[in-house]
C-alpha cells in the first residue's frame, strides 16, 4: 500500500512485532495467526456506505498493536493530536485503582493494508458476524484513543493481571492522510465534556462527591434550589445553588482535600454549618419561602453568587479553627453585612469587576475578608497580603 509511503515514520507494521510470535504458534492473544495475517473475531457494520468492524483485542497486545504518530512530524503530517504525557498517569491510575470497575470506551483505528472479513453466514443475523483478516504487513493507527493506549501501557506494568482482559476496537480501512484527519476531527468535533456538577453527581467514588450531595439532600434550602446538572446558573433559573460549588464550599469547610475521606463527624459538621449559615441569610431564606425569585436576588446581591459561598466557606473554616466552641453565634455577623451590589464602595474591585461579578481566586479571598471581620475572624497571613495587594485603594480596605 501506499500509505506507509505517505505518512512517512508515522506507522509502525506488525511486522515489527513479528519478535513477539513462536513459528510453531497459532495464537497471538486471542488473535489467530494464519498465512501471515492476524485473523479476529469481528462483528461487521456499515456507517456512511464504508463497512467497519468491531474486534476485542487483550490489553496487553494493545501497546504492540497500536503505536503513536511519530511526534516529531508536522501537525499537518499527522492523523491524531499530540499525545498529552500529563493526562496519561492519571488515567492509569484509574484503571490501576479500580480493577474490578474501571470502564474504557473503544479504540477507533484505521489499517493501511489488506484486510478482508469472512462472514459466519452468506444471508441471515450471522452475516455480520465473522473473522476479519488483517494483514500481517499491514500498518495501523489510532483515530481516537491514544491517551488511553498509553495509560493501558503503564497500568500494565503495575497490574499485569489486567492483561488477559480486553478492550474493543472499532476498526477501519485506511484511506489516506486527509481521510484519517478528518476522522480525527469528527470524532471529537461534537464531543462535549460533561460539566463539572453532573460528574459530581454520578461520581460515587469520590468522598467529597458524596459528602456534596448528602449535604444537598439533608439541607432544605440546598434541596429545592441546587442546580445538579450545570455549574452556571442561568438569569432566568429558580436555582440559587450549583452542586459544584456547594461541593467546592463543603471541603473547604471541613478542610479535606479530593483524595481525603470522609467520616460522620465531617458530615455533621457541613450539615451544621450550612444550616446556620442559612439560619443568618434573611435573603436565602426569602427565596425559600418564594418571596424573592432567585433570579432577583441574583441580579441585586452578592451573596446570590458562587464568589460569596466560597468565601463563607472559607471564612467559616478560619472560624471552626479560631472558635471550635461557640462558632455558630458568630455566624450572625453575617446579617450585618451589606450584600447589595448597589454598595459599590465595598464590593467594586473585590466581588465587582467591571460591574460584574468575579469568582476568581483573588476575588474570593477580598469578599472572605469582609466576612472574616464581619465574624471576628482574624485574616491569615495569605489573607492578609492580599488585601494589602489587591484591595481597591479607592474602597473598603481592611485595616491591619
Amino acid at each position: 500500500m501506499a500509505g506507509s509511503k505517505r505518512f512517512g515514520r508515522r506507522y509502525t507494521h506488525f511486522q515489527s512485532s513479528q519478535a513477539h510470535f513462536h513459528d510453531d504458534s497459532k495464537h497471538f492473544h486471542g488473535a489467530i495467526v494464519s498465512d501471515n495475517s492476524l485473523d479476529f473475531t469481528a462483528i461487521r457494520g456499515v456507517q456512511a456506505g464504508t463497512a467497519y468492524y468491531v474486534i476485542m483485542v487483550p490489553l496487553k497486545v494493545v501497546p504492540t498493536l497500536f503505536k503513536f504518530d511519530d511526534e516529531s512530524m508536522p501537525s499537518e503530517l499527522r492523523a491524531q493530536r499530540t499525545l498529552n504525557r500529563a493526562r496519561v498517569p492519571e488515567i492509569a491510575s484509574y484503571i490501576t485503582r479500580n480493577p474490578t470497575e474501571y470502564i474504557l470506551s473503544a479504540l477507533c483505528a484505521s489499517v493501511d493494508g489488506e484486510i478482508a472479513f469472512e462472514p459466519a453466514s452468506a444471508e441471515g443475523h450471522l452475516r455480520g458476524v465473522g473473522r476479519l483478516r488483517i494483514s500481517m504487513s499491514a500498518t495501523i493507527l489510532i483515530n481516537d484513543g491514544q491517551h488511553r493506549r498509553a495509560a493501558i501501557e503503564e497500568a500494565l506494568r503495575e497490574r499485569p493481571l489486567i492483561g488477559d482482559e480486553t478492550i474493543s476496537v472499532v476498526v477501519f480501512a485506511d484511506r489516506g492522510l486527509q481521510r484519517c484527519q478528518q476522522m480525527f476531527a469528527d470524532l471529537n468535533i461534537h464531543a462535549v465534556r460533561p460539566t463539572r456538577s453532573i460528574k459530581l453527581l454520578y461520581d460515587h467514588r469520590n468522598a467529597l462527591a458524596g459528602l456534596a450531595r448528602h449535604v444537598v439532600d439533608s439541607v432544605p434550602l440546598f434541596r429545592d434550589f441546587t442546580c445538579m446538572n450545570s455549574s452556571s446558573i442561568s438569569n432566568r433559573s429558580l436555582k440559587l445553588f450549583t452542586l459544584s460549588s456547594i461541593h467546592q464550599a463543603t471541603a473547604e469547610v471541613v478542610g479535606k482535600t479530593r483524595k481525603g475521606s470522609i467520616d460522620d463527624d465531617d458530615r455533621s459538621l457541613a450539615i451544621c454549618f450550612w444550616t446556620a449559615v442559612i439560619d443568618n441569610m434573611p435573603d436565602w431564606k426569602r427565596v425559600g419561602t418564594r418571596e424573592v425569585s432567585s433570579a432577583e436576588l441574583r441580579r441585586d446581591y452578592v451573596h446570590a453568587h458562587g464568589v460569596a459561598m466560597q468565601a463563607i466557606a472559607a471564612s467559616g473554616n478560619r472560624l471552626l479553627a479560631e472558635h471550635r466552641e461557640g462558632w455558630e453565634g458568630r455566624l450572625r455577623g453575617l446579617r450585618t453585612i451589606d450584600w447589595s451590589r448597589a454598595n459599590r464602595k465595598l464590593w467594586d474591585g473585590r466581588a465587582l469587576v467591571a460591574g460584574k461579578v468575579n469568582r476568581s481566586r483573588t476575588n474570593v479571598v477580598l469578599v472572605g475578608n469582609v466576612i472574616s471581620k464581619a465574624l471576628g475572624v482574624p485574616l491569615s497571613a495569605e489573607a492578609r497580603r492580599i488585601e494589602d495587594l489587591y484591595a481597591p485603594s479607592n474602597g473598603y480596605r481592611i485595616a491591619s
